[in-house]
C-alpha cells in the first residue's frame, strides 16, 4: 500500500512541477537522476534566483490587456450628439439650425479629444506589454541557466 501512495504522490508532484514550468513556457527534466523532491526544491530555489536576477516575478505579473481596437468615428459621433443638443438648445432660443451647427462643431472637437485619449491609452498598453515580455524573457534566461547548472535539461 505504501509504495502505491508514494508513487501517486510522486506523480502528482511531477505534474504540479510540469504545469508550473509549462505555464511559464519552460519545461525541465532531470538528467542526473534527481528525484521529485529534489526537483521541487531545485525549481523553487531557481525561481527565487530568477526573480532576483531579472527583477520580474511571473507569479505576480498580470496579463496585459489587449489594446482595444476602435472602429473610429468618434468625431462623427460627437458631431451627431452635439448637433442634437445644439438643435434642442437652439429651438428654445428660436433658431434650431444655428444651434445644431454650433453643437456639431463642439461635438466634433470633443470626439477628436476622445480619439486622442484612446490612442494614448493604447500606446501605454503596448509599452506595458513590451516591458512584461522583456521581463519574462530575462526571467526565463535566469531560470534556464540555474536549472541547467543543477543538472536539468530544458525541453
Amino acid at each position: 500500500m505504501k509504495p502505491i501512495v508514494f508513487a501517486l504522490t510522486s506523480v502528482l508532484m511531477l505534474m504540479a512541477i510540469a504545469s508550473t514550468m509549462q505555464a511559464q513556457g519552460l519545461t525541465f527534466s532531470p538528467s542526473k537522476g534527481q528525484n521529485a523532491a529534489q526537483q521541487t526544491k531545485d525549481t523553487g530555489e531557481c525561481q527565487a534566483i530568477a526573480v532576483q536576477q531579472s527583477g520580474f516575478d511571473p507569479a505576480k505579473a498580470q496579463a496585459a490587456a489587449q489594446p482595444q481596437q476602435s472602429g473610429g468615428g468618434q468625431r462623427v459621433e460627437g458631431a451627431a450628439k452635439g448637433a442634437a443638443v445644439g438643435a434642442a438648445a437652439g429651438a428654445i432660443g428660436g433658431d434650431a439650425s444655428k444651434g445644431a451647427a454650433a453643437g456639431a462643431k463642439a461635438g466634433t472637437v470633443a470626439g477628436g479629444m476622445k480619439k486622442r485619449q484612446q490612442r494614448r491609452g493604447q500606446k501605454e498598453q503596448a509599452q506595458e506589454q513590451t516591458a512584461a515580455a522583456q521581463g519574462q524573457s530575462g526571467y526565463n534566461k535566469a531560470m534556464t541557466s540555474c536549472m541547467q547548472a543543477r543538472g536539468y535539461m530544458v525541453k
